[in-house]
């Protein structure tokens, strides 16, 4: 590193430099103008000295500023990444280097045939390792390996179960972003199943990318279960219908054995035949839901001779079987547009019915056949139906409007508070709220539900709902305000929801005119009712996992419930829980508690099938809970048993690199000393500051300072 400084005047004029030193001459000399009894020689040296340290002293009061420029040579880094994954070790081994060891001089070299069994996938790595003495002291070589996270280091264990090329390059990207980047090597076999497309990534590299070629690029025999397909619900003695897709590879003429268990018992079978080596067929398999509650059903194909891997052979899905639909009420008192978009949002999701019923009929209604009534600009007023309703400790759902009593409204739930000094209506947009828990809408809805018309709701001032329970604020014009649009909540162990204005009829026409459909809609009455209807028969205590099917390495969240004698939610007791897998060994945990209800982490647990049970006790009552869950393995890597070397050479060509075969890594270091663009980058870095920061000219003056002084005390001046 090269270092040089240099004194700028900045605002100040140059010309004060010979005013400074007149001064320190003339200071220096009215010291010592009278004869001393110093020698000649020291008056010189003292003369010298003090009309320097005054010279000084006034260029700091000046305070000109110091250019300082250094230059630092920064050698080209070379970032070697190394897949990990399991396939690499998948495969047969590499053909042996020819004699010469030598690659072609051409910047195109042909693609690899062979990427190696795990001895073979050892040698390479050792290879690479190799690249750093073979480059020598004129770069920087760093090291890292990477299957679905990247590490520092090369390995050779093969152990990663999944595989996100894009992501490791995006984080060698960010890591060394703004550095003398000199080139890449990419040690894979182009297979990803995780992230987006790396040729993407790649592209926002300047620099060289030299791509090994490792795998096979024919496809191994395998037969395996590429995808499942299956509504998570059914009813009751109903049929329904799974959609499986078998793929096998290079196994034509083999029968596919494929077969249903439903805890042990065959429910369905089907021969199928292999017509070619690349084969895919969506197989329709019809089952039927004889028992009620959570049923869990195994696919499985019967693994052949030679097969690569029978870990993607089998999957396991959960089925929720109903008794019947959840059914809802939705009661008005004359005809409005908004009540056919409601019914129609819910009734998209096949688990819910609706009745649309005029409040002149509600005395056919039997509170008991229904799960949830929605009253649309209504309340009980001194309708004795409708009063009824609300006894029976029915979750209600209240949408406000030009017709409803807010009166009576407010009296008949503490949810939001409407005060409103005259009968009118403004247009309010709708606010999606971060701090809601109950549910959680995507992304894309909830953009949607930004840009949406305005909704017409009563004129006044509201009692906002606890921020917790608020869905959508009120954005009227450009401000965002604290009063609620739609809020849910829970009163006295029943679950009521608010929308303060009418007019969603507006909502479905925008949303089909803009996307083509209704989804953010039917997302938002969907999730609305599944939170009101949720335990409707009114379980004191349920258990129920985050998903029934858990990959492997991902972290296990159950949930718990509580509800006591007014059906109130609670968390007071301790919940326990005990997990237990197919070989009979136990994991016990206690819940912790999570808002109103429990929740527990239990991170990760070996592969397997898990049946729980969890108990708590609320005053003398003992209450229990129990389920299944499914914990399987990891089989991504095995899903594809050709490698994409297609992939490699266009992210090398797009770059200006090459891809080389396993055998040819001895010539990496030839080819990037032969590239031009790799080289050695000087920086140079100029850095300002005011003279009185710049320690060293103090450390000057104060030393010239006392050397006058020692020197007058030796002479006995001072």
């Amino acid at each position: 590193m090269l270092f040089l400084f240099s004194i700028t005047w900045g605002t100040v004029s140059g010309w004060w430099v010979p005013a400074c030193l007149a001064l320190g001459l003339l200071y220096a000399w009215l010291l010592y103008r009278q004869p001393l009894d110093l020698k000649k020689t020291f008056r010189y040296l003292l003369f010298a000295i003090r009309a320097l340290v005054v010279t000084i002293i006034a260029l700091v009061l000046l305070s000109p500023l110091v250019k300082s420029v250094s230059y630092n040579a920064q050698k080209p880094l070379v970032l070697v990444l190394q897949d990990n994954s399991q396939s690499i070790k998948m495969f047969s081994a590499p053909p042996k280097p020819s004699p010469e060891g030598r690659a072609s001089n051409s910047t195109e070299v042909s693609p690899a045939v062979g990427g190696g069994d795990l001895e073979g996938a050892r040698a390479y790595v050792n290879d690479l390792a190799n690249l750093k003495k073979d480059l020598g002291s004129d770069y920087d070589v760093q090291e890292f390996h990477f299957n679905h996270d990247i590490a520092s280091g090369l390995s050779s264990d093969f152990s990663g179960k999944q595989t996100d090329i894009s992501k490791a390059l995006h984080v060698l990207n960010d890591r060394f972003v703004n550095q003398n980047i000199g080139a890449i090597v990419l040690a894979t076999d182009g297979l990803y199943n995780q992230g987006s497309d790396p040729q993407y990534e790649a592209k926002n590299f300047k620099t060289s990318i030299y791509t090994i070629a490792l795998g096979d690029t024919m496809a191994k025999r395998d037969l395996l279960i590429g995808n499942v397909n299956y509504n998570k619900t059914a009813f009751l003695g109903n049929d329904f219908e799974v959609e499986v897709l078998a793929e096998a590879y290079q196994a034509k003429g083999e029968i596919m054995h494929l077969n249903v268990t439903e805890d042990g018992r065959q429910v369905a079978a089907q021969n199928i035949p292999v017509t070619s080596n690349d084969f895919h067929k969506v197989v329709p398999i019809k089952l039927n839901a004889d028992k009620k509650g959570t049923r869990k059903f195994t696919i499985n194909i019967a693994p052949v001779k030679n097969e690569l891997s029978t870990q993607n052979n089998s999957e396991s899905i959960y089925v929720d079987v109903l008794d019947a639909r959840q059914k809802i009420l939705l009661l008005y008192e004359s005809p409005h547009p908004d009540i056919s978009v409601i019914r129609q949002s819910i009734e998209n999701n096949k688990n819910y019915e609706v009745k649309a019923s005029l409040l002149s009929d509600l005395a056919t209604v039997k509170p008991g056949d229904y799960n949830l009534v929605i009253l649309y600009q209504l309340a009980a007023n001194n309708n004795s139906a409708i009063q009824n309703l609300i006894k029976a400790k029915l979750p209600v759902w209240y949408i406000t409007g030009a017709q409803t009593n807010l009166q009576d409204f407010n009296n008949e739930q503490k949810l939001i508070r409407i005060s409103a000094g005259r009968a009118e209506m403004q247009e309010v947009f709708a606010q999606p709220s971060a701090e809601f828990t109950g549910f959680t809408l995507s992304d894309s809805s909830r953009q949607k539900i930004v840009s949406f018309p305005p909704l017409l709701a009563p004129y006044g001032s509201y009692s906002s709902a606890p921020p917790g329970e608020t869905v959508l604020k009120q954005r009227i014009g450009n401000v965002e305000t604290t009063y609620p649009l739609l809020a849910f909540g829970d009163e006295g162990g029943r679950r009521i929801g608010v929308l303060t204005g009418e007019g969603v009829w507006r909502w479905q026409l925008a949303e089909f005119q803009a996307y083509g459909n209704h989804h953010a809609l039917e997302e938002l009455f969907g999730q609305g009712v599944q939170y009101l209807t949720a335990n409707a028969n009114r379980q004191r205590f349920i258990v129920y996992p985050a998903k029934y099917v858990f990959d492997e390495g991902e972290n296990v969240i159950l949930n718990a419930e509580l509800y006591n004698d007014a059906l109130e939610l609670i968390n007071t007791p301790d919940v326990k829980i005990e997990l237990r897998n197919s070989a009979g060994k136990n994991y016990s945990f206690l819940f912790s508690r999570n808002g109103q209800s429990y929740q527990l982490d239990a991170e990760t647990l070996p592969v397997g099938e898990y049946t729980y049970s969890a108990t708590t006790k609320n005053g003398t009552k003992q209450f229990s809970a129990g389920g299944q869950l499914t914990i399987k393995p990891l089989n991504l890597e095995s899903r594809q048993s050709a490698a994409n070397h297609q992939l490699l050479n266009a992210i090398a060509k797009q770059s200006g690199g090459v891809m080389l075969q396993p055998s040819q890594i001895n010539q990496l270091a030839r080819l990037i000393r032969k590239n031009d663009n790799i080289k050695t980058v000087v920086y140079e870095d100029k850095h300002y500051s005011d003279i009185i920061d710049v320690k060293w000219v103090f450390v000057l003056m104060l030393g010239l300072l006392s050397l006058e002084w020692f020197l007058r005390k030796r002479e006995g001046e001072v």
